[in-house]
């Protein structure tokens, strides 16, 4: 009997799944992508883009860009009833409006 996988995409494998028309890479606007301090975003995970890759419990939720960290942008998640910070790159998040 195989150990149980704890890495940071264990038992994703449905949420991190990409269609089969959806495949490759992601247009480059997608990595150029802008966002302003106070604009609601959708975390929005492509699974062929393994850097600034928020952790996949957070996929589907909607927060609020409260910062930048170097090309990667800082955004506040309710979770539950804890408020957290979740660290992605531009090609995770869609705007909302």
């Amino acid at each position: 009997m195989s150990r149980m996988s704890h890495g940071p995409r264990a038992r994703s494998g449905m949420k991190l799944m990409k269609g089969v028309r959806e495949r490759g890479m992601p247009p480059i606007t997608h990595f150029l992508r802008q966002f302003e301090i106070g604009d609601r975003v959708a975390i929005d995970i492509d699974p062929s883009q393994h850097s600034g890759m928020p952790h996949h419990r957070f996929q589907g939720r909607i927060g609020r860009v409260i910062g930048i960290q170097g090309r990667a942008y800082l955004v506040e998640v309710i979770d539950g009833s804890v408020r957290k910070i979740v660290v992605s790159s531009p090609v995770h998040l869609k705007k909302v409006q």
